[in-house]
C-alpha cells in the first residue's frame, strides 16, 4: 500500500473556485494511498465528507486512476444525508437541500474525464434552504421514499431527534427518557442517528444527564448507545461514541474517544473492537466489505481533554478517511488531510463516480431549471439545456 501525494484540488481553477490559500487561507492538501482511486472506481461511487472546522464539504472523486479532492464552502457543515436524487447538508443554522440534475452536467466546464469519457455523472443544485437556528445539528437521515421522505436530524442543543417542518424551525419527535423537557442546554450531547429497516432506530450520546452540558463531567467513559423504538440504553461505558449504523446484521458504532471501530454484541450488549485507528473516529459509511471511517486530529481543548485518544502525541493523531476491510479488520487504504483540515464530522457514500455540487455559481444556477414532466414536454429539445 503505497502513498501518493496530491495537491488540495488540482482542478479548482477550472471549476470556478479560487485555489486554496489564494485569500490568505491555509492550503488544503491531502496524501492518499495509491489504491484509493481504484477502490472508488471499482465500487462506482465517491465520498462526501464534511469538515465544520474548515467550513468545507469535500468530495473525494476518482477518475483515470487519480483521486480528486474537490471542496465547496459552507458555514460549519456537519450532518449529511443522501437518498435518491436528494442530498442534504446540515450547517451552522440551516439545512441545505440539493437535487441531482444530470442534464446540467453538459454545461459544466471539463475538469477530468472518468473512465467512460464523461466529465461528470451527477450535478447537485440547491433546491431549498431551511432555517433551523443554532441547534448544533449533528447526524441526519432521510426517512421514507421519494418525495414523501422526511428529513430527520439530531438536534444536539435541545437533546432530541427532529423532523424538518414547513412551519417551525424544527419539529421534535423523540428524546431520551432522562431528558424531561426540551431545553437548549446540550445536556447529553446527542449526536449519532442510525436507521434500521428504513426507520430511525439508534442514537448515541456522550452522557446520560438532563443537566445543561452535564455530559462533560464523565466524557471519558460516560457515553451511551440507545434504542429509539424501546427507549432503552443498549450499551453504557463508551468513550464519546458516534455514528451508530446497522449493517450486515450487526449494530456498528464508533468509540471515538479511543479511535475505535466496532460493533455491539447482541447478547451481552458489550462493545467489541474491530479496529483501532490513529484519530478521533467520527463519520461512518459502508459499501460491500469496506467501512469508510472519518478521523479527526482533535484540538487541545477542554472538550477533548481526558479522553484516551487525546493522550497520544499530536503526531500520532491524524485527520482523513480510513478504509477498513470488515472481514480482515485491516486498513486497506486512506486519505489523510493536512494543514487547514483537522476535523471530520460526516462521511457519506454518493452513488456517482464523479459528481459536482454547485452552491455559489450564479450564472449556472440562474439558467438551470427542474420542471414537471408535463411542463418540460413543451420545451423544445434544443432549449432544455439553457445557457
Amino acid at each position: 500500500m503505497s502513498q501518493r501525494e496530491r495537491s488540495s484540488d488540482p482542478q479548482q481553477e477550472s471549476s470556478g473556485e479560487e485555489p486554496a490559500g489564494s485569500s490568505g487561507e491555509e492550503p488544503l492538501r491531502s496524501v492518499h494511498t495509491s489504491n484509493l482511486p481504484e477502490i472508488l472506481e471499482h465500487l462506482g461511487c465517491s465520498l462526501m465528507v464534511s469538515t465544520y472546522q474548515a467550513g468545507r464539504l469535500v468530495m473525494l472523486r476518482a477518475g483515470q486512476g487519480v483521486l480528486n479532492t474537490h471542496f465547496r464552502s459552507f458555514d460549519k457543515p456537519m450532518g449529511l444525508a443522501i437518498s435518491g436524487n436528494r442530498f442534504a447538508v446540515g450547517a451552522a443554522n440551516s439545512i441545505w437541500e440539493f437535487h441531482n440534475l444530470p442534464a446540467v452536467c453538459e454545461k459544466l466546464q471539463p475538469e477530468m474525464a472518468d473512465p467512460t469519457g464523461r466529465v461528470h455523472d451527477a450535478c447537485y443544485l440547491p433546491r431549498l434552504t431551511h432555517w433551523t437556528g443554532d441547534i448544533q445539528i449533528h447526524e441526519m437521515a432521510w426517512v421514507g421514499q421519494g418525495t414523501d421522505a422526511d428529513l430527520w436530524f439530531v438536534n444536539t442543543r435541545f437533546s432530541c431527534l427532529c423532523k424538518r417542518s414547513g412551519v417551525y424551525n424544527f419539529e421534535p419527535v423523540w428524546r431520551p427518557a432522562f431528558i424531561d423537557k426540551f431545553m437548549p442546554g446540550d445536556c447529553c450531547h446527542l449526536n449519532g442517528l442510525g436507521l434500521r429497516d428504513g426507520l430511525p432506530r439508534y442514537v448515541t450520546a456522550l452522557g446520560e444527564t438532563s443537566v445543561a452540558r452535564g455530559w462533560r463531567e464523565n466524557k471519558k467513559d460516560g457515553g451511551i448507545l440507545m434504542d429509539v423504538e424501546s427507549g432503552e440504553v443498549l450499551t453504557r461505558g463508551l468513550s464519546m461514541p458516534h455514528s451508530p449504523r446497522w449493517y450486515r446484521d450487526k449494530l456498528w458504532v464508533l468509540e471515538s474517544g479511543r479511535g475505535g471501530l466496532g460493533y455491539i454484541d447482541e447478547d451481552s450488549g458489550k462493545y467489541i473492537t474491530v479496529a483501532t485507528l490513529p484519530g478521533f473516529t467520527r463519520g461512518l459509511a459502508f459499501c460491500g466489505p469496506l467501512a469508510f471511517v472519518g478521523l479527526s486530529q482533535i484540538r487541545e481543548t477542554a472538550v477533548f481533554g481526558g479522553i484516551p485518544i487525546a493522550e497520544k502525541n499530536l503526531q500520532e493523531r491524524t485527520c482523513g478517511v480510513w478504509v477498513v476491510n470488515l472481514d480482515t479488520a485491516e486498513t486497506v487504504a486512506f486519505v489523510k488531510f493536512e494543514d487547514a483540515v483537522q476535523e471530520i464530522f460526516a462521511v457519506e457514500i454518493a452513488p456517482h463516480r464523479f459528481p459536482e455540487l454547485i452552491n455559489e455559481e450564479k450564472d449556472l444556477l440562474d439558467g438551470s431549471f427542474e420542471l414537471p414532466d408535463d411542463a418540460l414536454a413543451g420545451v423544445p429539445p434544443e432549449m432544455r439545456s439553457c445557457d
